[in-house]
Formats: structure tokens, sequence, C-alpha cells
């Protein structure tokens, strides 16, 4: 084995220290509670901006229809939050031709009309994208793409001295608060939360597989921006086929 220098022996102590990317996120000043805080300043400029264009949908039976499933799921996430910080969920409803919806750190979320009336979607459908999101923003997947992003810089000598980290990396946090494409693996994570928060509030977890299905023919050379960050494809959807006979039960028994 070859001799290991000083600024060597200190990587390697860091990567054994920090023992995953969630780990690194928290010691580079984006915990949780701060990383929530940041994203909440985000959702408010977003929804200013909405509010200046009137394109905020607080009264619309799409957007009632919204509101309702995702006051339905939502008992059911806090329940699954296992982050150790409070969510205070708030979703909003933007009226926009745009197939989109999304969920910041700390549950701000947002669902498109678009999404909702171009693919025609079943409430039960409308639970399975909203279950999705909010398994995106319980799973902390924002602030472990953070992780993962400062460890690259730290692979490529980053790290400044013993005290701090390259300026360059200041604005990372606000910069991944915006949806960003996720891991296969992550992407698996939020459909199998997605359908077990469906299963729970009583919407049919099938619906997991028709809403992709409809955005798969729906993106059929044409560009749907939810699928620029989630990707479905047909190794996804058996997966979710996969977990059905586990969540079915638990729908029977809370289906209204």
């Amino acid at each position: 084995m070859g001799h290991i220098n000083k600024k060597q022996y200190l990587w390697l102590g860091l990567v054994s220290a920090l023992a995953g990317c969630t780990s690194v996120a928290d010691m580079v000043g984006y915990d949780t509670e701060t990383l929530n805080q940041n994203a909440a300043k985000s959702y408010a400029q977003v929804l200013n901006q909405a509010k200046s264009k009137h394109a905020l949908d607080v009264s619309s039976p799409t957007a009632q229809r919204v509101y309702r499933v995702f006051n339905r799921l939502r008992p059911y996430a806090d329940r699954a939050n296992q982050t150790g910080v409070r969510f205070n969920w708030q979703m909003n409803v933007i009226r926009s031709n745009e197939m989109n919806a999304w969920a910041m750190p700390g549950g701000k979320m947002a669902v498109y009309t678009g999404m909702v009336e171009r693919l025609k979607l079943t409430d039960d459908e409308i639970a399975a994208v909203i279950g999705h999101e909010m398994t995106h923003a319980l799973q902390e997947h924002s602030k472990q793409a953070i992780g993962g992003q400062f460890l690259t810089g730290l692979g490529s000598s980053l790290l400044v001295g013993a005290t701090g980290v390259d300026g360059d990396l200041v604005g990372l946090g606000s910069d991944l608060i915006a949806t960003k494409p996720f891991s296969r693996h992550q992407e698996s994570e939020a459909d199998a939360g997605g359908v077990r928060l469906m299963a729970q509030a009583g919407y049919n977890p099938q619906a997991a597989l028709t809403v992709w299905e409809k955005m798969n023919r729906a993106g059929n050379g044409t560009s749907i921006a939810i699928l620029s960050t989630h990707p479905a494809n047909e190794t996804r959807m058996n997966a979710i086929r996969r977990i059905l006979p586990e969540v079915m039960p638990i729908y029977e028994r809370n289906k209204r």
C-alpha cells in the first residue's frame, strides 16, 4: 500500500465520518430545519409570481378536487414523517397548461391545472401524483442531492482548509430547493411511499399505474415538464405492480 499524505488522510477521514449524503448536508449547514425554511422562502416567491400573473387557482372545480385529495393525504404524510422536524404542508394550484406537479422540502407543494385537466385525472390519480411528491419531501431527496453535490465538490478539491467550503457552493442549497431530476432509487422510494399514502387515505393504489400510463401516452413526442424530473418507464411500473399486493389490503380497509 502506498503512503497516504495528510490531505488524502483528511479526505478519507471525512468520507468515513460522513455516513451518507444527508449527514453531509447537515454538516455544511443544510440541516432539515434550515432547508425547510429556505424552501418556504422560495415557495413564497413562487406564489407571489403566480399571484402577479393571476395564476393562483383557489376556486375552480379542478382546484377544489386537488385540495380535497391533498387534505385527505396530509394526516398520513404527517404520520410518515421521520425527519424529526414537523412539516408545515401547503398546497397551491397554479393555473397553467403545463403538466407538472412538485414538492419542495418541508412540504411546500403545487399542482398545475394542466396536469389534471389535460390528462383527465381521476381523484385516485391525483392522489397518486400528490402522494408521490409528498414522499419525495418526506424522504428528503433534495437534501440528499445537496449532500451528493457537496461530496462531488470535495472530490474535486473544493475543500478549503479545515474550516470552510468553497464559495461556489454557497448557493447550492437554494438551487436544489427547486425540483431536480431524482435518481432511480429515489423515484422507487417515492412510488412505494406514494402508493402506501394513497392506500391509507382510501385511494386506489392501482391509479399509480394508470396515471403514469396516461403521462407516457401524452408524452409521446410531447414535452411534459414532470417527465423531465420523473421519468416513467416499464421497469418503474413493474415495480409498482409488485407493491400492489402489499398495499391493496390497506386500501380495502380504508376505501370510502
